[in-house]
Formats: C-alpha cells, sequence, structure tokens
C-alpha cells in the first residue's frame, strides 16, 4: 500500500487501537506523539513508525511544519487520523495546510469544532428534529432562576469546549444540587475562562446510554454503522465507557443518520444518546469525532473504522454495511471498570453478584491483545510509576 496512515496520540489506548486496526491489514502505520514516556501505543508490534514531534498546544505550528514535512517526503499523500480531542481541534484549526498534503475525511473547516462545542451542536441538534436535554445559558444574571424555574435540582453544569474543561477539573462536568452549588461551579468555570451551560438530567441509570457509531462518505451518506450500550463508566454516572456492550437499536440509525448527513459530515462521528427512563425518549448528549473509546469492539463486530477511512480516502472503498444483530460481545477497560464497580457498590447501584456475572461474555479489551503484549506491558509499567509516584507523595 503506497499511502501511510499517519496517527496522531499514542498514549492512550485509543490510539493504540488505532494503529493495530490498520496495522493488521497491512497499513504502514507512523505514530505521532509529543513525548517517549507513556505513550505506550507505540510498542504495538504494528507501528511502523515512531514519530516525536511538538506538542499539539505548545507549540501547533511547529507541529503542522513537523506534519507537512513528513508528508512532503512520501511517494503519495498519507491519511492523517487524530484519537484525541485535542488533536481532533488541532486538524481543525489547520485544515487548508493539513490538506494540501495528507488525506482527511473532513473538508469543511470549522464543522469538528463546531460539533465538539455543546452550545452550537444543540441548536444543529433542533434543527434537524433531534432532542436534546433541556439547557439554560449562564450569560445572564437571571440565569438561576431559569434553572429552577426551568430544569430544577440536581443538574448539571457543562463545559462547551470540553477538553479546556477536562484539562482544568479533570472531570467531564460538576453535578449541582443547590443554587449555593450551582453559582460556585458556574463562577468557578468563569474564573477558568471556560464557557458553560445548565443542562436538566435525564433520568436512567448508566445503562441508559448509548452509541450510534458510523462512517461518512465523502458523500455525507451512512456507509458503516453500529450501535452500543453502555454498562459501566468511569467516573461513574457522567464518565467514559469502561464495560460496554454492543446492542442493535434500530432507531439510533434513524435518528443518527438524519442528523450527521443532514450537516454534511463526513468521516467517522459517534453520538452518545441517553433514553429517558420516563418516557423512552432519546436525548442527543455529545458526539465524538475523533475515533472512539470502543473502537476495538467496533472492530470486533465487522467495522474497522480506521481501515474503512483509510480504505475510502485511498480510492479503494470497503463495501457498506451494517450490525443488525446482538454479537453479545463487550468492550473492557479493565483498570478503570475496576475503580468503577468499586464505587457502584460503594454508592449501591450495583450489586457484586450482578457485577460478577456480567463478566462472563466474549470481550475487547481496551489495551490487552495476546499477539500484541508489549503495549499492555509498557501501560503496566506506567501505571506502577504513578502509583509509585502517589505512595512517595504520601510519605
Amino acid at each position: 500500500m503506497a499511502n501511510k496512515a499517519v496517527v496522531l496520540g499514542a498514549n492512550y489506548y485509543i490510539g493504540l487501537s488505532t494503529i493495530r486496526c490498520l496495522g493488521v491489514h497491512g497499513v504502514h502505520v507512523a505514530a505521532v506523539d509529543y513525548a517517549w514516556e507513556g505513550a505506550y501505543g507505540l510498542e504495538s508490534k504494528y507501528c511502523s513508525e515512531a514519530l516525536i514531534g511538538p506538542h499539539y498546544k505548545e507549540d501547533p505550528e511547529g507541529l503542522v511544519a513537523f506534519l507537512i514535512n513528513y508528508a512532503k517526503k512520501q511517494q503519495e499523500a498519507p491519511v492523517l487520523i487524530p484519537t484525541a480531542d485535542p488533536y481532533v481541534e488541532f486538524v481543525d484549526a489547520y485544515l487548508p495546510e493539513l490538506r494540501e498534503h495528507f488525506l482527511i475525511p473532513q473538508k469543511e473547516q470549522g464543522l469538528y469544532t463546531k460539533i465538539m462545542d455543546k452550545g452550537t451542536l444543540h441548536k444543529l441538534a433542533s434543527e434537524h428534529g433531534v432532542a436534546v436535554p433541556e439547557t439554560v445559558h449562564v450569560d445572564g444574571a437571571e440565569y438561576v432562576d431559569k434553572v429552577e424555574s426551568e430544569i430544577g435540582y440536581p443538574c448539571l453544569v457543562k463545559p462547551v469546549d470540553s477538553p479546556a474543561f477536562v484539562a482544568k477539573f479533570r472531570r467531564k462536568l460538576f453535578t449541582v444540587h443547590t443554587r449555593e452549588e450551582l453559582v460556585e461551579k458556574v463562577e468557578e468555570s468563569k474564573a477558568a475562562d471556560i464557557e458553560v451551560i445548565v443542562q436538566r438530567i435525564i433520568p436512567g441509570f448508566d445503562d441508559h446510554m448509548y452509541t450510534f457509531d458510523a462512517y461518512l462518505d465523502q458523500d455525507s451518506k451512512v456507509t458503516h454503522w453500529v450501535t452500543c450500550q453502555k454498562l459501566r463508566q468511569f467516573p461513574v454516572n457522567y464518565g467514559a465507557s469502561v464495560y460496554t456492550q454492543q446492542k442493535y437499536v434500530p432507531e439510533l440509525y434513524e435518528l443518527g443518520s438524519r442528523f450527521l448527513e443532514g450537516i454534511q459530515y463526513k468521516g467517522f462521528a459517534e453520538i452518545e444518546f441517553k433514553k429517558d427512563a420516563e418516557t423512552g425518549r432519546y436525548y442527543l448528549i455529545e458526539i465524538n469525532v475523533r475515533i472512539t473509546n470502543l473502537n476495538h469492539l467496533l472492530q470486533k463486530t465487522g467495522i474497522n473504522i480506521p481501515y474503512i477511512t483509510y480504505k475510502e480516502l485511498t480510492g479503494d472503498p470497503l463495501p457498506p454495511k451494517a450490525v443488525e444483530e446482538d454479537q453479545n460481545i463487550v468492550f473492557w477497560y479493565a483498570y478503570e471498570d475496576l475503580l468503577a464497580v468499586r464505587e457502584y457498590i460503594k454508592t449501591g447501584q450495583l450489586s457484586p453478584k450482578k457485577v460478577f456475572k456480567s463478566y462472563f461474555r466474549p470481550k475487547a479489551h481496551a489495551i490487552w491483545d495476546p499477539k500484541d503484549p508489549k503495549p499492555a506491558f509498557a501501560f503496566g509499567k506506567k501505571l506502577a510509576g504513578l502509583v509509585a509516584g502517589k505512595v512517595t507523595k504520601r510519605k
């Protein structure tokens, strides 16, 4: 294959699974990170080249020059695949320059950022007939009265720009139960120069969270898709998937494809929905426009998103495919799931018996692969270093 694939990000399991999804098909993968330390994806046997470049935030223009310089040395334009939100924002900011040297699904600069922005996302969703949780903006002094009359407590204080919020507070959102808490968390966010909104909590346990994972071709038509159901998250209730099953939900295809095709989206996207436990209605929560946490699960069901992307952009698209049956496979990120289980049991949300019974199913592991074990060992070493650091700090 003449075209190489350049994968942005190797210090998290999403980058690792992307490298593997391409490498198993013989694609030459050049993985890029900003440091060797902790980038366990670079240990994969499917990583053909390990590249250390400038930091996407500290020196974005340096990273642009680094990538373009690499692309110019290749016989054919490489396919560029970001695997984390900050890399998506970076690609979107420099899309015109990068598209001159790389194959990238998206053509419209700003669309990635628009979708990642909760304010503009909700406006787009409403325009295309997709329900979103009731939302109050905090740009006026009367927002507290609006929250109390239109939403009530408890409610969520959520960032408009998720990556910036997570980088600052190490969590995805704040849950507030009183007027005082609401004001405190909004002011805390404003002090960090992070814009937030307030949303109603859609009733339902974590297993009411679903995903619609889809690839749209250059004509903005859904060609590949699968739906999943979260079973456990970390942090619990408002975190990332740690134990998730593939689950066929045709209604999500109707909602998700109409929205993504309606906004002329291209490439991969994952829409997260929550099913209202009282009404059964699905609400759009957010959209991931980078490779998903569940990437290995999708691959196991027959939807290999990185390879689908690669094949279409290099002129040899794979046949359309949808997963329209339950295959009983679950995604498992063991490390964080064990942390989540401890919290679920402690708070009485799950019983030890139910958790124990859930583990007897075929799994798509986040990191472990017996055919490619080195990244797991490197991750274990990284984890041991973190634990040792905490112990030393306590002493």
